[in-house]
């Protein structure tokens, strides 16, 4: 069906909610949120002047558009904030590698909560602190905790636990109380989570001011090894808080973020106050904010960050005002539960807090663009160099990879990685297991996965031409196909691509007697290439990753298989039994040396079924 945007432009309802722009090929590119969608998407197609040519470029590729309506203004906002992060359109103002940072989790949803590192925030009521800005920043606060508190790290279920087990070795060196053995007082280890907590929010002050109390209190009864303990924990409190600088006579808990732009790309510089103390500092790069006014930028980058953060401060502080102030206070404010103030700071400590905050952002950004002018002139060259070095027409912008991981044919499975312009794109990496049952034959299961991949491609490239689907990777075929062999598996590839009528270049790698890559083979040559130059440095990286790729998934269904091999085996053990032996003991050796008694007692289990698992393991 054609898509007539005058028609659908008269059906726009004059109603809240979020519209959604798209290309020829049916691609999302742009997304934004309207109080009226009716007004705010005819806007688009009217006059073009006064909209900046980045507007007018989007405009010219909108083939058809969709609209989602919802009851309030605040409703849209939190829907366009996700499809941003879904769908990450190109036209949008974007977040550069969001999910690279890390949070502390602390698992109050389950008994005998532990803290641990995690990338993803999920509604599992869980408490999660964060974002971090590296993962050293997570370990040494988490290193922290764990030599101030003695909480578990076990991945032990304590939810129908007997407590009956023998300690690791973490009790014996005074690093955790062991609840798995059953006499640990629960009130007093979630006291202690709550004073991790405590500490996670910045109140180091309070903390100290309840464990001080708690060394007294140990004293007076005479308690001195507590006491001691109490003592060793003040001191390294004290020694952390010497460390943080006090910049906020307030005391608030506040969130300063501050912009510094470039051409394409800008920097957010967000500053972490907790009770007037700076416990942390982001950055965070946004790309294609050509012809986005600064205002545009900071309202975008507040959608986007706080739709996926774990904590809401009181007060954000703001560098420059925005149309989404109000709108975004608002949902922000039913999100912490309580009022949360968004203001730009004029004079007084609050504007010099954000002048140290934009410094920041500025020499960050010049950082980051140095560093990036560097990798992309160096893996410009570098690709340009492969071009010349193999006589290729043009130069591979796009080059895939594929790598064979077995052991004597045993869970055969092929990897295929991407590099774009010299530099690794991990989101369109793919494995396979092969299908096709060939053992050894390295040749086979190449052909078979090179044959699905361009098939697959194929069949993805159909679609999109019938407006079914959107870009999907498989639809991006390579400038150049890169083999982890020699001639044989570059005619194997070039087999399947002329099957299929494709035109795309296809080498392999050559190696020496000890397995080291020598030189490339293209159109049954050999090339050599220097160690030295960077053509050989970009295809040896290339190859490790196709390497480090298939072996890691290649482990993991050898992994599965033994598992799989060890339970499966045994008569009237099916998939929820499996489940529940290993839920109840927690390993398979712990299984096997389980009296029939122990057996009887899990859940599911009966007498038979007991003696099968016992009478299997001796």
């Amino acid at each position: 069906m054609i898509f007539n945007i005058d028609e659908e432009l008269k059906k726009l309802p004059d109603k809240p909610g979020v519209y959604i722009m798209k290309n020829d090929k049916g691609e999302i590119i742009y997304v934004g949120k309207a109080i009226s969608l009716k007004k705010r998407v005819r806007q688009y197609f009217q006059s073009s002047r006064n909209k900046g040519s980045k507007v007018n470029a989007m405009v010219s590729n909108i083939k058809e558009f969709e609209y989602i309506i919802t009851d309030n203004e605040v409703e849209a906002l939190i829907l366009e904030a996700n499809l941003i992060k879904k769908h990450k359109p190109r036209y949008n103002v974007l977040l550069r590698d969001d999910k690279q940072y890390p949070y502390i989790k602390i698992t109050v949803n389950e008994k005998y909560p532990k803290v641990i590192k995690v990338r993803k925030i999920k509604k599992d009521g869980a408490k999660y602190f964060g974002p971090y800005s590296s993962n050293g920043a997570v370990n040494d606060t988490i290193d922290i905790i764990r030599n101030l508190y003695p909480i578990r790290t076990c991945k032990k279920d304590f939810s129908n636990y007997e407590h009956n087990d023998r300690p690791c070795l973490n009790h014996h060196i005074n690093k955790c109380l062991a609840p798995c053995q059953g006499n640990v007082d629960y009130d007093k280890y979630m006291e202690m989570i709550e004073e991790i907590k405590m500490f996670l929010n910045g109140k180091e002050e309070t903390l100290i001011d309840i464990i001080e109390e708690k060394m007294k209190k140990a004293s007076k009864n005479m308690d001195f090894e507590s006491a001691a303990k109490y003592r060793d924990q003040l001191m390294s409190l004290k020694h952390i808080l010497q460390k943080q600088k006090v910049v906020s006579t307030s005391m608030n808990d506040q969130d300063i973020i501050a912009l510094a732009r470039g051409i394409d790309e800008a920097c957010i510089q967000v500053f972490f106050v907790r009770s007037g103390k700076v416990i942390g500092r982001e950055h965070y790069i946004l790309t294609d904010v050509e012809n986005k006014d600064r205002s545009e930028i900071l309202s975008s980058f507040t959608k986007q960050f706080y739709i996926g953060s774990a904590y809401v401060p009181k007060e954000i502080l703001i560098e420059e005002d925005f149309n989404d102030r109000e709108i975004i206070s608002k949902w922000l404010s039913e999100k912490r539960g309580s009022k949360v103030y968004i203001k730009v700071p004029k004079r007084g400590e609050k504007n010099h807090l954000m002048e140290m905050v934009r410094t920041n952002a500025i020499n960050t950004l010049k950082q980051y663009s140095d560093r990036i002018k560097r990798k992309m002139k160096n893996s410009t060259e570098t690709i340009k160099e492969l071009k010349e070095l193999l006589s290729l027409e043009y130069v591979p912008k796009r080059i895939e990879a594929f790598d064979i991981s077995n052991i004597q044919g045993v869970e055969s499975v092929g990897s295929m990685v991407v590099f774009e312009n010299g530099i690794k794109k991990s989101s369109d990496y793919r494995r396979f297991k092969i299908k096709g049952g060939y053992g050894p034959n390295d040749y086979a299961s190449m052909e078979e996965i090179i044959y699905r991949r361009f098939s697959r491609g194929l069949k993805e490239k159909e679609l999109i031409r019938e407006n079914k689907v959107g870009i999907e990777s498989f639809s991006i075929f390579p400038d150049l196909i890169m083999m982890d062999g020699g001639k044989g598996q570059v005619n194997i590839a070039k087999k399947v691509i002329n099957d299929f009528n494709l035109n795309i270049p296809v080498c392999g790698l050559v190696k020496d007697d000890f397995h080291k890559t020598r030189g490339i083979i293209y159109n049954n040559e050999e090339i050599k290439i220097s160690k030295n130059c960077k053509t050989f440095k970009l295809i040896t990286r290339i190859q490790d990753e196709a390497h480090r790729f298939a072996i890691n998934y290649h482990r993991s269904l050898r992994g599965k298989k033994v598992f799989k091999s060890v339970l499966d085996d045994i008569n009237g053990i099916g998939k929820v039994r499996k489940k529940a032996l290993l839920k109840h003991f927690g390993s398979v050796d712990k299984i096997k040396k389980a009296n029939i008694d122990e057996l009887k007692n899990v859940d599911g289990m009966n007498i038979k079924a007991a003696n099968a698992v016992y009478k299997f393991f001796r």
